[in-house]
């Protein structure tokens, strides 16, 4: 099909070139139109870099206005060239790892009133009129509320876009719904597609690079600030969260995130 349109909801800056680098990078060179959305600044991030650790919030907290930064960065390595952060820049803040006071913080997106951010995100998906939308499933991959609420957001404005009672614009319905596979392997169950970008691993590598307050990357392999070091992979994963789905390889993954839109 032409005029393929994949929007990616994500929580924060470097989110998106972990998760799903390689997609992106794939499919902006196959001529898709990729939007990305980020709900916060990530303005909490554990910063890795001793010479930027006064960037933090409990210093300077500008990590927020620096990240801005990384992430375009990162975005112009994928090769994005639209992106928006959900209800402008600063709308809504990192709320930190669950149980922290941090999540109930004035403005922390975990407190956010989802119709609200829904309806920021429906007039984003009213506009770009994407066929496919990733975000996460309802654990957010690995249960870091600001991941939660995005899950919780994204479908909300996936299914309200095609009702004309929420919002402004004109009312468009999405074909399918995926949730991006959690970055932690041991926590990945009911995998449905299978995006093989190994060709654009070199970009997902730039882009992560990008994002050097939060990741340190060395060859094929990454680590976040706990310096544990995971494979930086070209192939990443999917689940079909509504929609039909499309065509499947010998393995029983769809192999197209558009599969099976006519």
């Amino acid at each position: 099909m032409s005029g393929r349109r994949l929007l990616l909801v994500h929580a924060h800056p470097d989110d998106e070139s972990i998760n799903n680098g390689a997609t992106m990078a794939r499919y902006v060179a196959a001529g898709a139109g990729v939007t990305l959305v980020t709900c916060t600044l990530g303005e909490l991030g554990e910063i890795i870099p001793p010479e930027l650790a006064m960037l933090a919030a409990d210093r300077a907290d500008v990590l927020g206005t620096y990240r801005i930064g990384e992430l375009a960065r990162a975005c112009a390595a994928l090769g994005v060239t639209d992106h928006r952060f959900l209800g402008g820049p600063g709308r809504w803040r990192d709320s930190g790892m669950m149980g922290l006071p941090d999540n109930d913080a004035p403005g922390a997106f975990w407190r956010a009133d989802l119709d609200a951010a829904a309806e920021a995100l429906t007039s984003v998906i009213r506009e770009v009129r994407p066929q496919v939308v990733v975000g996460y499933d309802d654990n957010g991959g690995y249960g870091h509320p600001d991941h939660i609420q995005a899950h919780r957001v994204t479908r909300r404005a996936f299914e309200r876009a095609a009702d004309p009672r929420f919002g402004a614009g004109e009312p468009y319905r999405p074909a399918k719904l995926y949730a991006a596979a959690s970055m932690l392997p041991e926590l990945r169950t009911g995998l449905t597609t299978r995006i093989d970008g190994t060709a654009y691993v070199a970009a997902k590598r730039d882009a992560m690079r990008a994002h050097a307050t939060q990741i340190t990357v060395d060859g094929d392999l990454y680590a976040l600030s706990n310096g544990i070091p995971q494979e930086l992979s070209g192939v990443e994963y999917y689940t079909l969260l509504s929609g039909e789905p499309g065509p499947r390889d010998a393995d029983g993954y769809e192999t197209d995130l558009f599969a099976g839109i006519a």
